[in-house]
């Protein structure tokens, strides 16, 4: 299995650097036979600065491709996979063509710049269906052996089946079955073994297990599990430790937190200000109601704002006073309204929210008082999301859905708030640029979910219960 294991990442590194080395290859032929051409008037390169020029474009584009995914053959999907790369090209280009417009001292033909990146695209897609073609043929879907208590697993079962192409769930067990059945089980011919909502005690014997083993195993976690996670580890003498402090961020981390939210929020508010006006221009001629929309909120500490919106939905939204958040097909929303939350304008107002200090640009995502409460009925960990300022973009964000259970959102919020650096804060602040083209991320809430309470209840309540 190990072996295995490494043949298969050398393999994901050899398709990942030949679709990279091919985009690189575009854009030296590129800079001989079009760009030098105009460069050369005013600057001109010898061999080593012909290699830096090119060394440049592959290191940003590896960075790039790295940071959103375009290089994870066989972990997302392909159009996942092309997404990336396209955007990480995009914004390569991008740096890369005000690079030239620079050499030049004017702005670089852009016809020229277009027929480099529509190249670069194909070469993408065409590559990268080829080596998801390789991979799927060389390397089967693990099969996976799945093991769950009591709660219903019709959810993850569908999350699974959405990724036929790399898991197969080939028998379930609950736990009840006995820990010497599950343990023959997983020695049969299973791949991989999932421990879903099962108790600490039967978790850990399975796990030990499976470790001693060397079968491959994949843990729900639980709210000790992700705060254990981000503990510092000690050492008393010859006993090892695991610290979880008491306090959160250090002075030194809120003081670059701060310094970096207020460089950013400047410096978005001058780029995005057209687009606010324009925005602001919308939402006024549609119906004549306000152009801002302000809610009651909490940040770090269960203080309370009023955060700001472009107003997406009719006056009279909430005319009942119910607090809900919109589901899929809100009719409350305006035709304006749709348009500005899907591609995001409707939450630029915040920038505001940031530069006065109520927000913070990466953080959890604000609630309001009411759903807070609804959610702290349920479960009690949910203030920890306050232990630090309310963010604009979120680790939820990033790595959720708009629709993404409470439960597991406080689980995501928990491992930021865990891991806190600020360089996390950078990485997040990338990859929310992905989050904001990528549309799954837009979608709302299910019919049947109550402000996203969809059975948390019944799965806060087996946890508890199981540790």
């Amino acid at each position: 299995m190990k072996k295995l294991e490494s043949f298969k990442r050398l393999i994901v590194l050899c398709m990942s650097g030949i679709y990279l080395a091919g985009q690189v290859g575009i854009y030296a032929y590129y800079w001989f036979f079009a760009y030098y051409e105009s460069v050369k008037l005013y600057l001109e390169y010898w061999k080593n600065g012909h290699l830096l020029i090119l060394a440049i474009y592959g290191v940003l584009l590896f960075f790039f491709s790295n940071m959103y995914g375009g290089m994870r053959i066989g972990y997302l999907k392909n159009v996942e996979i092309i997404f990336s790369q396209i955007l990480s090209l995009g914004i390569v280009d991008i740096v890369t063509y005000f690079q030239i417009s620079l050499m030049v001292r004017k702005l670089f033909s852009v016809d020229v710049y277009l027929s480099m990146a529509a190249l670069q695209a194909v070469w993408v897609i065409v590559s990268i269906n080829i080596a998801g073609l390789i991979y799927k043929n060389i390397f089967p879907p693990r099969k996976l052996l799945l093991v769950h208590g009591d709660r219903p697993i019709e959810d993850i079962l569908k999350k699974f089946a959405g990724r036929k192409d790399k898991f197969e769930v080939s028998k379930c067990m609950h736990i009840n079955t006995g820990i010497d059945a599950i343990k023959r089980e997983a020695l049969e011919r299973y791949d991989a073994v999932v421990l879903w909502d099962i108790s600490v005690e039967a978790r850990n014997k399975i796990l030990k297990f499976c470790y001693g083993q060397s079968i491959r195993t994949y843990i729900m976690p639980k709210i000790p599990d992700v705060i254990l996670k981000g503990a510092e580890e000690l050492h008393l003498f010859d006993t090892p430790l695991l610290l979880t402090r008491e306090y959160v961020l250090t002075i030194e981390q809120r003081f670059m937190k701060r310094c970096l939210d207020l460089i950013c929020a400047l410096l978005l508010f001058i780029i995005a200000s057209p687009f606010m006006l324009l925005t602001a221009i919308a939402v006024k001629l549609y119906d004549g109601g306000p152009v801002l929309y302000k809610q009651l909120r909490c940040t770090i500490g269960g203080k309370r704002f009023y955060i700001l919106k472009f107003r997406s939905m009719r006056v009279d939204a909430e005319k009942d006073g119910v607090a809900r958040l919109a589901s899929k097909n809100d009719s409350r929303i305006t035709p304006v309204g749709k348009f500005i939350r899907k591609v995001r304008l409707d939450e630029l107002p915040q920038l505001i929210n940031i530069i006065r200090g109520d927000m913070s640009f990466i953080g959890p995502r604000p609630e309001r008082p009411e759903i807070i409460a609804q959610y702290m009925e349920i479960m009690p960990e949910f203030a920890y999301r306050m232990k630090v300022k309310a963010g604009l973009a979120g680790y939820a964000q990033v790595y959720g859905k708009y629709n993404t259970t409470p439960y597991d959102k406080l689980k995501l919020d928990l491992a930021y708030i865990e891991n806190y650096s600020v360089w996390l804060d950078v990485k997040l602040m990338i990859l929310t640029i992905k989050v904001l083209l990528w549309p799954d991320s837009t979608e709302g809430v299910e019919a049947d979910q109550i402000t996203a309470l969809k059975q948390e209840q019944e799965q806060y309540d087996d946890d508890e219960q199981k540790g």
